[in-house]
């Protein structure tokens, strides 16, 4: 099967890309905590960027996978011998699941890497979609798409030996504004999409939004750690529950466009999770949030934070001075940068955008 694998890839290209997201809410989405919660209908928010991861599939030496990305260095091994915890781990997980060999991947993010904007998520959720059109290619049986979000999401838990969310894979297949909804294994549907707002009104909502990069990457398993920790042992419950609160009012205020509104949840759930670990804002994130606060505006870190990314939501005036604003303070570090985003419709596409 290798074989005609191969001959396919000499001919034909492999291709498939996904969205990256900034969010609210996070962390609900793992199942720690929206079990617990479940009396509270726990949900995220999230609203996927145009800054597209793309992976490529093509021929490499016969039985080795090779991965490529940016900002990290390539590596090669035996199919059999591939490592999971490897700083690529995930996408070696996912070539094991397939059992491909003889392949080079290659990923492109339009993000910066390690920027807290679910990238490496993005790119699991892109590779299984190119596996698929590879082997749909070859007359193998192919993942559902309504699958694809799960599956990247159960390997990227197996390897990662902590309690994963779920809302970066969503996202990522999707695109558009949402919200999630968490159910968990003991109801017919795992989670239930609420789709914020449609297509036609993503221009003008982006003028709402500024997404900064602070200039160093993120580790999100250090800060969710100890969120995780935290709730387990039963400390910071009742913060928990006014998280929840906060996400639930926020999307229906963002929902009827009632921006002012959200933007007093959002900067209130900032505040609650700074207040448990105020390491989840780093010197340039600390910055950036006290002037939005100071502009009108609203803003928090992206994921778990801990570095890379500040997203911002305001009335488009306000946001137009807050850009002034970040800008300044971005320019006094390195690789800080605002970031050029539109939101994204298509979600995961097969084949190049």
């Amino acid at each position: 099967m290798n074989t005609k694998i191969n001959e396919i890839l000499k001919s034909d290209l492999i291709e498939a890309s996904a969205p990256c997201r900034i969010d609210m809410g996070g962390t609900l989405d793992i199942s720690s905590f929206y079990y617990p919660l479940s009396y509270l209908n726990p949900c995220t928010f999230n609203i996927a960027l145009d800054m597209r991861t793309r992976v490529q599939i093509v021929p490499f030496q016969k039985g080795y996978i090779k991965i490529s990305s940016k900002g990290f260095a390539s590596a090669e091994f035996p199919l059999e011998k591939v490592p999971f915890d490897h700083p690529m781990g995930l996408m070696f997980a996912i070539a094991a699941y397939f059992q491909v060999s003889g392949i080079h991947i290659i990923i492109e993010s339009g993000s910066p890497p390690r920027s807290a904007l679910g990238g490496s998520s993005v790119a699991a959720v892109a590779l299984i979609a190119a596996f698929n059109c590879l082997l749909g290619k070859a007359g193998r049986p192919m993942v559902v798409h309504e699958q694809i979000p799960l599956l990247a999401h159960g390997i990227e838990e197996s390897v990662a030996g902590v309690p994963c969310g779920l809302q970066d894979q969503l996202a990522a297949v999707y695109g558009g504004i949402n919200a999630w909804y968490w159910n968990g294994a003991g109801t017919p549907l795992p989670y239930i999409r609420k789709p914020i707002a449609k297509p036609e009104r993503y221009e003008a909502l982006s003028k709402h939004l500024l997404v900064a990069y602070c200039g160093i990457p993120h580790e999100s398993r250090n800060i969710n750690g100890i969120w995780v920790k935290q709730f387990i042992t039963g400390e910071c419950r009742t913060r928990w529950v006014e998280i929840a609160s906060c996400t639930r009012a926020f999307v229906e205020a963002f929902d009827s466009l009632n921006i002012e509104e959200a933007v007093t949840h959002l900067n209130r759930e900032t505040a609650i999770r700074v207040e448990m670990t105020p390491d989840v804002l780093d010197d340039t994130g600390s910055q950036l949030v006290r002037s939005a606060l100071d502009y009108g505006c609203g803003a928090r870190f992206t994921g778990a934070g801990g570095g890379g990314c500040i997203w911002a939501l305001g009335n488009e005036d306000k946001i137009s001075e807050l850009k002034i604003a970040w800008d300044n303070i971005l320019c006094q570090r390195k690789e800080a940068c605002l970031l050029d985003i539109n939101i994204d419709e298509d979600g995961l596409v097969a084949g190049p955008v």
